[in-house]
């Protein structure tokens, strides 16, 4: 297993759909194994491929704070159900962040429940329900295999400090990334 380098935002694969997966096989588990080693280098609580380069639809989570699924899982080829977001501006307590948009943190409203629909890391189907920061985790994950970040979705004021933090931090564009456990930009 090793740690992957993340990318960061501006890095084409993370701005287009990624591509369904076709193999269950040993590579796509050196993967997940990669990822799951990257995410507790990071450290996270969940990382999508294309986070690492990789434009196939696979994200895990790590979350034990959670009784609705497993503490670690891979969700393979997903499809996400959410509830209707609550209207309104968020609050503090919706805050989140993304590996890819390292060490920074914005206040984004997300739907308070989620239903998940995926195959594990042998093609085998599952479906788990999903509230409250679990729900959220799902849909960030979700979102990267859809080509979105974060800060794709938020609404002022939360957008123009994101757009101030990628310029100040020289981001959006290709070729950056950062190695969790050498470089400390989650910090």
């Amino acid at each position: 297993m090793a740690v992957l380098p993340i990318v960061i935002s501006g890095e084409p694969v993370l701005h287009r759909p990624a591509a369904p997966v076709t193999e269950f096989d040993g590579e796509l588990r050196a993967l997940v194994d990669d990822m799951f080693e990257t995410t507790v280098a990071a450290p996270g609580v969940g990382l999508a491929a294309p986070q690492v380069g990789v434009g196939k639809r696979v994200f895990v989570w790590m979350y034990e704070d959670q009784e609705d699924a497993p503490a670690h899982g891979v969700a393979v080829n997903p499809e996400l159900w959410i509830a209707p977001p609550e209207p309104g501006l968020p609050g503090e307590d919706e805050v989140e962040g993304c590996l890819s948009f390292p060490g920074e943190r914005f206040a984004l409203r997300r739907a308070p429940r989620a239903l998940l629909r995926a195959h594990d890391i042998e093609g085998k189907p599952f479906e788990i329900s999903a509230s409250g920061w679990f729900a959220r985790i799902l849909q960030h994950e979700f979102d990267h295999l859809n080509g979105l970040l974060y800060v794709d979705r938020l609404v002022h004021p939360e957008h123009r400090g994101a757009q101030k933090a990628q310029r100040k931090n020289g981001w959006g564009r290709p070729g950056l990334s950062w190695l969790p456990g050498v470089d400390d930009l989650e910090g």
